[in-house]
């Protein structure tokens, strides 16, 4: 199973990198706005001099990590029996895990979403818009603690999560993915009329296509010259 996952994420690399590329030009183009683009970076700034001055937030990505875990074996079916949080670590007991449970904390920044949904509940009894940049602002924010404490967790301390779902190359590349899924949708929350993810979705799965399809042929073509070789 670890090696099918392993194939699995080699296939997938073409998708990362396009996936990359759509997203970068979403966000490209919504912050095009020299204001938009002040609010979401000093957003992301904020944070990372809170975070390594001040205050590393550790508790409250604890608590909104270990509930990752635990609504995702909710949807999958699991039952939870035991939730720990802590200021350094937590845990979750389930009866049941698969990699999606296992990695969800990792590409689900629970705050951003939040700030997300709020946006949208709030737009539909108000006019949201004269007000975006400051969702902005919190969409940086949130961003900027969910990708440095992701960062920390995965680097600072040996990850068990990455071994259960399957290795450290095929959950790396589900994270990286997974990420960039979520931020795109997160976008389009924001900015609705701005950004169209059946596009965007298009162009990855063209890409992707094509890479594959070069490869397949170049390996086609090369078995042809070294039958051809071996036959002379």
């Amino acid at each position: 199973m670890r090696f099918l996952k392993f194939i699995i994420a080699v296939i997938l690399l073409p998708t990362v990198f396009f996936t990359l590329t759509e997203t970068g030009s979403i966000l490209y183009r919504v912050l095009g706005n020299w204001t938009a683009a002040a609010f979401f970076f000093v957003g992301m700034g904020l944070y990372t001099v809170i975070h390594y001055l001040l205050y590393d937030f550790s508790r409250p990505y604890v608590f909104v990590h270990e509930m990752t875990h635990a609504m995702a074996a909710l949807l999958c079916g699991g039952r939870i029996s035991d939730i720990s949080i802590g200021s350094e670590s937590g845990y979750v007991k389930m009866d049941k895990t698969n990699a999606f449970v296992v990695l969800a904390p990792y590409f689900v920044p629970g705050y951003m979403l939040l700030t997300v949904f709020l946006y949208v509940a709030a737009d539909l009894f108000i006019e949201c818009a004269p007000y975006r940049n400051y969702f902005l602002f919190a969409i940086g924010f949130f961003m900027a603690f969910h990708l440095i404490q992701t960062f920390e967790a995965l680097y600072t301390t040996e990850q068990p999560d990455l071994k259960l779902a399957g290795g450290k190359i095929f959950s790396m590349v589900m994270i990286v993915l997974a990420n960039l899924l979520v931020l795109a949708v997160v976008l389009k929350g924001i900015f609705p009329e701005e950004v169209s993810l059946r596009q965007a979705g298009q162009h990855i799965v063209r890409g992707s296509i094509n890479v594959w399809r070069i490869i397949v042929n170049y390996i086609v073509e090369w078995i042809s010259y070294a039958q051809q070789y071996a036959h002379k």
